[in-house]
């Protein structure tokens, strides 16, 4: 497994709310964290940055290494980061209203555990296709599965960025679980908005489809074709391939 990330500023945005790592914990699990904040000046740089960093250095702590308890963990997790933002909101006035998107993975042999709160989203690539695996939570999506929008209409929705679930903005909050099987070849996919946006999914899919680019090579071009459309937001993929690597590669 190799993992890959890049995060960019855009064409039209001052500063750059996003933020994303990935942590390994005791017994060698990987989990990646990719957050897309939001809020007042430098609010959502705040937001991201701590529920990335505060589940990434306590994720590296844990020994836990199966599917159940990984699963069991990053809910509680969350949940705890969910609390400490609210309070974090609450305590300084120029961090007031604060939030996030996650969207989050943990590589178990050969099966991950997504989770997802906002529209910041997983897909895997897989067999020459390219899956979404999370469920934006925004209005814009809600409008379109009761059917009062279509998929054009919700490209230009002029309340596209409304979201209905987020960190840090409600007490309670639950994140969307699934658990995932990988096949060797098989690419992971995180993605802030500023890409998806930007970049249809047929494009995304290409490029993740040309076996002649490297791993690096492709989030560079992701991130590129974002900004050529415009780069109206910031911009942070972080892609995972399953092709197991030679030593030395």
């Amino acid at each position: 497994m190799h993992i890959v990330f890049r995060s960019d500023v855009g064409k039209r945005r001052k500063n750059n709310q996003d933020f994303a790592g990935y942590f390994v914990n005791q017994q060698g699990i990987t989990l990646a964290v990719l957050c897309d904040g939001m809020g007042g000046h430098k609010a959502g740089d705040v937001a991201s940055e701590m529920a990335v960093s505060h589940l990434g250095h306590a994720w590296e702590k844990t020994e836990t290494n199966t599917i159940e308890a990984v699963s069991q963990w990053i809910q509680d997790r969350i949940k705890r980061e969910n609390k400490r933002i609210v309070e974090k909101s609450n305590q300084f006035p120029d961090l007031e209203g604060m939030g996030t998107t996650l969207v989050a993975a943990a590589f178990i042999d050969n099966q991950f555990v997504v989770a997802n709160i906002g529209d910041s989203r997983a897909y895997q690539y897989m067999a020459g296709r390219l899956k979404q695996l999370t469920e934006d939570h925004s209005l814009v999506n809600e409008l379109l599965k009761s059917g009062e929008i279509s998929t054009e209409g919700a490209l230009n929705h002029p309340q596209k960025n409304v979201l209905t679930r987020s960190l840090g903005v409600s007490k309670e909050v639950n994140a969307d679980l699934m658990v995932v099987s990988a096949l060797e070849g098989d690419q992971l996919l995180l993605c802030s908005d500023g890409l998806t946006n930007m970049v249809e999914d047929q494009e995304i899919a290409e490029i993740l489809s040309d076996s002649h680019m490297s791993l690096e090579e492709k989030v560079t071009s992701l991130v590129s074709l974002a900004n050529a459309r415009g780069g109206y937001d910031n911009i942070t993929v972080m892609l995972t391939d399953f092709t197991e690597r030679k030593e030395g590669e």
